[in-house]
């Protein structure tokens, strides 16, 4: 059969609609799908953005308290000691007229207080107590000591030997050492070296084996001489080590002594009988130098060596290091407990 041809014009218009229809359908979901709503967190983070932070309840609440700068010691919560340190050192500073100055622990060597600790200066008579420990070493308490011209006209201080006789070492080592008599220390000094350039390198060869490394002797006396230097640090270093002779601790201590031969020797340490807890202890003085010192303090079982280079006030400065010494110490020890 034959299909008029108006019937297949009639089937391609079908056709048409059918394909309208489909696509009509295809996108009527792709609007509907891309006009849904799409989820955002904009609720959510302006709720969050708009609660307040919580907030511990007073008592729960706790003050930190840093330490000093460059202190590593713990940190805790007593206000008082922490707060006490820096206020404390700037206070002992201004009271002190030396130029360099360190306090260690006696046990430990760890540093309590220091200014310019290892600033090379003269150390005057301080030096003496490597020629007393080297002395102590090396002589027999009996041994007789001759005396040279060079000795004997050494400046004072000086206990006036006389070259035309012979002294005991025990009487020239507590002359060094109490009375810091530079004839004495030149005499002894020849007589374990041959001279005193000799002992002098003797005496830097020790100090370095103590830790004393900043630390060059020219003389046996320690009057002012091109070269010769040490430090507070060192100072300090030197002393420790020596105090854990006991015969330099027994020597040291004594406000004075009676020689074999009828002199009194005083002692120059006057702390022994101004400074509450002093064992022992070494001055010095020069025009270049000024006024030295080092010495050992002991106060309820702890003990402290203050050393200090270039003051123009020892004995103030000595008693204002000693007690800001032990009550840093305190402060170190309860911080830690």
């Amino acid at each position: 059969m034959l299909i008029p041809s108006n019937h297949s014009v009639f089937m391609k218009k079908v056709l048409l609609l059918l394909t309208l229809a489909l696509f009509s359908s295809s996108w009527l979901s792709s609007s509907q799908l891309s006009a849904a709503p799409i989820p955002t967190l904009k609720k959510q983070a302006k709720f969050l953005f708009q609660q307040k932070p919580q907030r511990l309840p007073k008592k729960s609440q706790k003050q930190i308290i840093l330490g000093v700068q460059n202190d590593i010691s713990p940190v805790k919560q007593n206000a008082h000691s922490a707060r006490a340190t820096p206020y404390a050192y700037k206070s002992i500073r201004k009271k002190i007229s030396s130029k360099s100055a360190i306090i260690i622990d006696a046990e430990t060597s760890g540093i309590l207080f220091s200014i310019l600790p290892d600033k090379q200066r003269q150390p005057a008579s301080t030096i003496k107590i490597l020629t007393g420990m080297i002395a102590i070493k090396s002589l027999k308490n009996t041994e007789l000591i001759s005396v040279s011209k060079k000795a004997s006209q050494m400046p004072r201080s000086k206990v006036y030997l006389d070259t035309r006789k012979k002294y005991k070492a025990n009487d020239l080592i507590n002359a060094v050492l109490l009375a810091s008599a530079n004839d004495a220390s030149v005499a002894i000094a020849e007589k374990i070296a041959g001279s005193e350039k000799e002992f002098a390198e003797m005496m830097t060869l020790r100090a370095k084996i103590w830790g004393a490394k900043n630390t060059i002797c020219k003389t046996a006396t320690g009057l002012t001489k091109h070269g010769q230097k040490s430090t507070a640090r060192d100072l300090a270093l030197i002393f420790r080590h020596a105090m854990l002779d006991k015969e330099f601790v027994k020597r040291m201590n004594r406000s004075k002594i009676r020689t074999s031969y009828g002199k009194t020797l005083r002692n120059h340490n006057r702390a022994l009988k101004s400074v509450k807890g002093a064992i022992a202890g070494k001055t010095g003085y020069t025009d270049v130098a000024r006024q030295t010192y080092v010495g050992q303090f002991s106060r309820a079982g702890e003990s402290i060596i203050v050393a200090i280079m270039g003051s123009e006030t020892m004995w103030q400065d000595i008693k204002q290091l000693v007690d800001y010494g032990f009550q840093r110490k305190h402060n170190l020890q309860a911080a830690i407990n």
